[in-house]
């Protein structure tokens, strides 16, 4: 019948490189000292562009993880079953070095080409990329232990995937559990404990409200010793073969990020490892947490390239009253502000990953230890937003979970919770403030550089500093928070950003008349400009 031809549709968007595509993000590689990582991460950019992993990326959402508690004799068994599908994404973001390259190789760029190689695969499917973040994450925790290192570190610098619990393979997968029911963030609150062994070893009794990719080879674990809160490596097979006590009570069935299993899990007696010293568990954990947060920077700025990406080529193939959606004002405007919203969350995730190589100064190490908090609260609170107004530009369609506009709408939400939600961050920041006010003045030092080039940066910039001046409260700690991300933003649009992109970007977010909704730029801005990037 007529009406069964499909018309004025959008074709699949497969098999495009979405690297190069990426004009942010391959301007932030050249320009920040990793223009060596070009041709991998076109091979990257080509690789998640395909059809075939586009159509992994959906099977691992739809066929989630199934836990299997006992085996069919009734023995415990406690493992995690995955789709081919999820093996095959991970495998492949772990033979390309999403989790380690930038330690294996340390160098100027080496974290700005690990973190491309992460948001690309992120972009994509999301859920694996907590495991490879984890992984990623521990080796700052790791070498708080020179027997522990030498043990594990070869095994997380391995680009080979191997998802058989097996203590013999030659790589592996970290997890971590910090949070228990009664406590959340407030890990202080703990109840789980941890008995020394004669030979220096622990045994941990206790539970884990949240603890994800359950299936990795090792975690990161809070448990209360005699000393205090201390920091354990939990390996989830033994030397000898046999399983570490780990039963999973089950598996949490999550809003978003469907592919990857998260859990609660018992603790009896299970042998585990200090990290660090004990009593200091917070200390030695948190390099994890920091690392982790950086990675929650760079999901939600890859999930505002997937929600861009698939908007524009809805509205580039889509007619309406006459004309392509694109060729509509309104809509013009809003896939505009949404392509700003993603440029500049790039640029601040980019510049931030460049402050964590071997060769940071002082003075940078001071910018990303208040940045890093600055930018996870803000950039991980617009993603979910972000997201909603992109869904809407396909309409109906947004909205089925067939597309990946529905499935980018249920993930945004988790980098905001994950690492500490937003008040935890706020005060974060704050806390950062007043203990290390270095911190504050290489903040400063590095917006200041776009100082003089636009009236309406250089009068929110004035207004912030005094603030900073005027004594904060906690009542403050969002307000502040919020304020010091858009200057970093607008900061690093007018530097590295097309003029008319910059100032578009800077009048939206700074001046006296933005808008609360996407879709409301500044009267003059050229949107065909802002979205040739795109």
């Amino acid at each position: 019948m007529p009406t069964h031809e499909v018309t004025n549709q959008a074709p699949p968007r497969v098999n495009l490189n979405e690297f190069e595509l990426n004009t942010p993000l391959v301007e932030s590689v050249s320009r920040l000292d990793a223009g060596f990582a070009l041709p991998a991460l076109t091979e990257v950019g080509q690789l998640v562009g395909t059809s075939e992993f586009q159509a992994d990326a959906e099977t691992a959402n739809t066929n989630t993880p199934v836990l299997h508690s006992h085996d069919r004799w009734g023995n415990r068994i406690d493992e995690v079953e995955y789709d081919e599908s999820y093996h095959r994404i991970i495998g492949s973001a772990i033979s390309n070095g999403a989790h380690s390259s930038d330690w294996a190789t340390p160098k100027p760029g080496a974290n700005v080409a690990r973190a491309a190689t992460f948001m690309l695969f992120a972009q994509i499917e999301p859920g694996h990329a907590c495991p490879v973040s984890m992984t990623h994450a521990v080796v700052p925790s790791l070498l708080k232990s020179d027997e522990l290192t030498r043990k594990w570190l070869p095994k997380v610098l391995s680009t080979d995937y191997d998802p058989t619990l097996n203590p013999a393979k030659s790589s592996a997968i970290f997890g971590m559990g910090m949070t228990e029911k009664q406590g959340g963030s407030d890990v202080k609150s703990n109840t789980t404990r941890a008995v020394a062994n004669r030979d220096g070893s622990f045994q941990i009794t206790g539970h884990k409200w949240f603890c994800s990719a359950p299936m990795s080879d090792a975690f990161l674990v809070l448990a209360q010793s005699r000393a205090g809160l201390s920091c354990f490596l939990l390996p989830r097979v033994l030397d000898d073969g046999t399983k570490n006590s780990f039963e999973i009570q089950r598996l949490k069935d999550k809003a978003g990020n469907r592919s990857n299993a998260s859990c609660e899990v018992e603790f009896e007696n299970s042998s585990a490892f200090l990290l660090g010293d004990e009593g200091r568990g917070v200390a030695t954990i948190i390099e994890m947490v920091a690392q982790t947060r950086l990675d929650c920077i760079y999901g939600s700025a890859a999930g505002m390239r997937q929600s861009v990406a698939e908007a524009l080529w809805q509205v580039r193939h889509r007619a309406a009253f006459g004309k392509l959606l694109i060729d509509q004002p309104v809509m013009t405007t809003v896939v505009a502000d949404l392509a700003l919203e993603a440029e500049a969350a790039t640029f601040a995730g980019m510049r931030l990953a460049r402050a964590h190589d071997i060769d940071a100064a002082d003075q940078e190490i001071a910018f990303r230890r208040l940045a890093t908090a600055v930018t996870k609260y803000w950039v991980c609170k617009r993603g979910p937003e972000h997201s909603y107004e992109a869904m809407e530009c396909l309409g109906g369609n947004g909205y089925i979970l067939d597309f990946p506009s529905a499935r980018r709408f249920r993930e945004q939400p988790v980098m905001a919770i994950w690492e500490g939600s937003g008040n935890v961050i706020a005060l974060d920041v704050l806390r950062a403030i007043e203990k290390d006010p270095s911190t504050v003045d290489a903040f400063l030092s590095e917006v200041a550089l776009a100082d003089g080039e636009h009236a309406v940066f250089d009068s929110f910039l004035s207004e912030t500093k005094r603030l900073l001046t005027v004594g904060l409260s906690v009542s403050d700690a969002r307000r502040l928070t919020e304020r010091l991300a858009l200057l970093l933003e607008a900061s690093l649009m007018m530097r590295w950003a097309p003029g008319n992109s910059a100032d578009a970007f800077v009048r939206a977010r700074l001046g006296e008349d933005r808008g609360r909704l996407y879709g409301v730029l500044p009267a003059g801005a050229n949107l065909n400009a802002i979205l040739a990037r795109h």
